[in-house]
């Protein structure tokens, strides 16, 4: 796999092109965001959302599905951006142009969204996006947004059993560096992505091996001993190796079983960032139960980001999005409808 990660000159373009499109959507309403969208967005955008979302093309059909109904709910919303960087996806061998953004979309929540429930609080929405740029137009966009950790915020628990890490409103870096406003050493980006395609194949080369590794053995391959994975709401976040591994990697693997992985759209990196998403990453079974749903024999699918931060030789944070609301309602499990009543 060709990980050379070169960089265009002109991703600095491809940055102010994304970040005037925000400063755009922070000034619009309910009422004018479809003109917004249509200035930033090519006519065919198409439009990756997480359930009940889906995939929308064109400006129109996107502000009706996502944008109006959360700008009606969520009042004097301001971006709050973590992590932003450029880069060249490694997936169409590194032609298109890509930008990642996350982050809380933060407001008062005013008005019920999606059946959960006003507070009239501040209340912050994470969030992942990645926008491509042809010509100085957007012309595909992943959003992933958060919605059982805006759901545990109202005070709602839909889950059928206690998520194995911690509920939080989460950090961006340690670093404070993650806004990558400016160009990046090509050698450090390529180094970013060998270690986050190294991670990728870490599962297969530990199941292939004669003697397989210990969990922590082939964690440390990868990892700082002090890796926080700032998981997404029903599972939690974790810190270091060994509670990761009992937080997340163990119930992860005991509960789900037949894992697939079916690629990714996007994969890139910049300076010491990187990430992806896949529509869907992985496709799996629910075997010996998981997130308090019973054991079933449904083939779910699993639509994720991961955004990384490396530390030297090793990745140091992860910031992950799964569609839980989809993989749940492929087994049966409709979290929306059942809050609704």
């Amino acid at each position: 796999m060709n990980i050379s990660n070169p960089t265009a000159p002109d991703l600095q373009t491809v940055k102010s092109t994304v970040q005037a499109h925000y400063a755009a959507l922070s000034t619009a309403t309910p009422d004018t965001v479809g003109r917004v969208l249509g200035q930033s967005l090519s006519d065919d955008c198409h439009w990756y959302g997480m359930h009940p979302f889906h995939e929308q093309t064109g400006a129109r059909a996107i502000a009706d599905v996502f944008w109006r109904p959360f700008l009606q709910a969520f009042t004097r919303v301001q971006r709050r951006e973590d992590i932003f960087f450029a880069g060249l996806n490694e997936i169409d061998g590194f032609h298109g142009q890509w930008t990642c953004s996350m982050g809380h979309l933060m407001g008062l929540f005013d008005a019920p969204f999606l059946g959960i429930p006003a507070t009239r609080k501040m209340a912050f929405l994470r969030y992942a996006e990645f926008n491509k740029v042809d010509n100085g137009r957007i012309t595909r966009t992943a959003l992933f947004v958060d919605l059982l950790h805006l759901m545990l915020q109202a005070g709602l628990t839909p889950l059928r059993a206690p998520q194995t890490g911690v509920h939080l409103v989460q950090p961006g870096p340690m670093t404070h560096d993650g806004l990558v406003m400016t160009g990046q050493d090509t050698a450090e980006s390529a180094r970013t992505l060998a270690l986050i395609n190294q991670l990728i194949g870490s599962i297969d080369h530990a199941n292939a091996a004669e003697k397989p590794p210990s969990p922590q053995q082939e964690l440390a391959n990868d990892w700082t001993d002090n890796m926080i994975w700032w998981g997404p709401a029903g599972i939690g976040a974790t810190y270091t190796i060994d509670r990761y591994i009992e937080q997340h990697q163990q119930p992860f693997r005991t509960g789900l079983s037949g894992r697939a992985f079916n690629g990714h759209l996007c994969r890139m990196s910049e300076g010491t960032y990187g990430g992806f998403f896949g529509w869907p990453n992985l496709t799996l079974s629910n075997a010996n139960g998981f997130m308090g749903v019973p054991a079933n024999d449904v083939r779910a699918d699993m639509r994720v980001v991961d955004v990384y931060r490396r530390s030297g030789d090793k990745l140091a944070e992860n910031w992950v999005f799964i569609d839980m609301l989809h993989f749940l309602k492929m087994q049966g499990v409709d979290v929306l409808a059942e809050i609704a009543r």
